[in-house]
């Protein structure tokens, strides 16, 4: 199967889309620092400030972009997630009834531009849509570049039904569907795959930062997720600035791809 136009871009994680390069605009601080060999597993990005001190894209970069504005947050191409978030698999979710996925929340950003990984973009919160993916809540945030040329004229999720028809349907439809072709289920929804508006996206959000700092500071039961840090003040795992250079040189060094697989492009049909 196909994914929406919009969606198709979070697939640029594990260097699957363009190039990284610096970010442009307002989150132009940002830099990234490709490791590994590109389409295949041990592909990484890295993340720097602009110092040029390497942080991490999922506790370092702020949450807020540059203001107390509570609908505007940077989402970044590397998974295309919201940072300093967390969705706590030991909370279940009084909407859902089901726990979290272990991952900062998803954001799918439907501006009209083609993203590079990695790359840091400020966006407009308009609504959300509550996955439940294997029995795991996975919000799912719907949102607009604060530099899309139609940021001007959506500013909610009503606004994306008005301007984008079909759009909202297609998605549901991808993410029911995604999992089938590896043999999987189909995936279900709360609210029975209504989206909801833009001020229960920002309290999702907000629940879920509440969820990341309980993490950062050892209040609350990760598991294997990675919680190391640069910049988080008092988090038992801030690291220096030279442990955290280690890190990254530990990774295989940076070397050409293999080209793409030609199954990444294979058709799937399902019956209606």
């Amino acid at each position: 199967m196909r994914a929406p136009p919009g969606l198709v871009r979070l697939l640029a994680a594990r260097g699957w889309g363009r190039s990284p390069r610096r970010c442009l605009g307002g989150m132009d601080r940002y830099g990234t620092e490709q490791r590994g060999r590109p389409n295949s597993p041990d592909y990484r990005l890295y993340f720097k400030n602009a110092d040029g001190k390497y942080i991490s894209p999922f506790h370092d970069i702020p949450l807020f972009a540059g203001s107390k504005e509570d609908k505007e947050i940077p989402a970044k191409r590397s998974k295309t997630t919201g940072s300093e978030t967390w969705e706590d698999p030991n909370h279940t979710d009084n909407t859902t009834g089901c726990c979290g996925d272990n991952d900062p929340i998803d954001v799918c950003e439907i501006g009209s531009k083609i993203r590079s990984s990695g790359e840091i973009v400020q966006v407009k919160v308009l609504g959300v849509l509550a996955l439940v993916d294997e029995g795991e809540t996975d919000w799912k945030i719907i949102a607009i570049s604060v530099d899309d040329p139609e940021a001007q004229k959506i500013h909610d999720i009503d606004d994306v039904k008005k301007h984008k028809p079909g759009y909202l349907e297609a998605t549901v439809d991808w993410f029911r569907l995604y999992k089938v072709p590896d043999g999987k289920p189909e995936n279900r929804f709360a609210f029975n795959g209504e989206f909801k508006d833009k001020d229960f996206a920002v309290e999702i959000i907000k629940s879920t930062h509440e969820y990341w700092k309980a993490l950062l500071h050892k209040k609350a039961d990760g598991g294997t997720i990675k919680c190391t840090n640069v910049l988080v003040s008092g988090s038992p795992f801030c690291c220096s600035e030279e442990d955290a250079r280690l890190i990254v040189q530990s990774a295989p060094v940076s070397v050409n791809g293999d080209s793409v697989s030609p199954e990444v492009d294979s058709w799937h049909f399902f019956p209606k």
